[in-house]
């Protein structure tokens, strides 16, 4: 397997924060009734992407926004190559998904894999009136038909780089990271 080294820094705790309360701004202006609002984050980092926007919507709404996460480990087209088992996390959608807005969240928009299993499990728990996509980093080289609505920055990549959004939830440290990939 090949080893990564640093490239660059694309952005710090700050410049994340900032990006998600425009992030949070650009939602509430999209959002024509938000009773039918409701966040779903994509296990692993589309979850604490999900919680930190419900919290700034609550700071800038006075409102709770009901929050789920998506476990799509079972969705996912590479399951042979990803392991000899799966590792099953769960899913957690404590509100009916059916008839509601809902903005599906990940961290980094790439092949839209990952988005296409999202969407096969979240419809298993209901048919939403509509599933908009919001994603911290959009770093192109897309093998779906598949576009988020809401964007925090997009940055072009080449084939052997990777962008590592660290959050301090999962990670204890906050940033995202350009690496590249080197052979050993």
């Amino acid at each position: 397997m090949p080893s990564t080294r640093l490239k660059s820094q694309l952005m710090t705790a700050s410049e994340i924060d900032r990006t998600l309360v425009r992030l949070a701004h650009e939602v509430l202006e999209k959002t024509t009734d938000l009773d039918k609002l409701a966040f779903i984050g994509i296990r692993r980092r589309g979850v604490p992407l999900a919680k930190r926007l419900a919290a700034k919507i609550k700071d800038l709404e006075d409102r709770e926004v009901p929050t789920g996460t998506l476990d799509i480990n079972l969705y996912r087209d590479d399951l042979t190559t990803v392991g000899a088992s799966p590792i099953l996390n769960s899913t957690d959608i404590p509100f009916d998904v059916t008839g509601k807005d809902i903005v599906l969240m990940d961290d980094v928009l790439y092949t839209g894999r990952t988005i296409r299993a999202a969407l096969d499990a979240l419809f298993d728990q209901g048919r939403p009136a509509r599933v908009q996509l919001l994603v911290l980093i959009d770093r192109g080289w897309r093998e779906l038909p598949i576009e988020a609505r809401y964007v925090g920055r997009m940055v072009q990549t080449s084939a052997n780089e990777i962008i590592e959004v660290k959050f301090q939830e999962i990670d204890q440290m906050e940033k995202v990271i350009l690496v590249e990939k080197i052979e050993a």
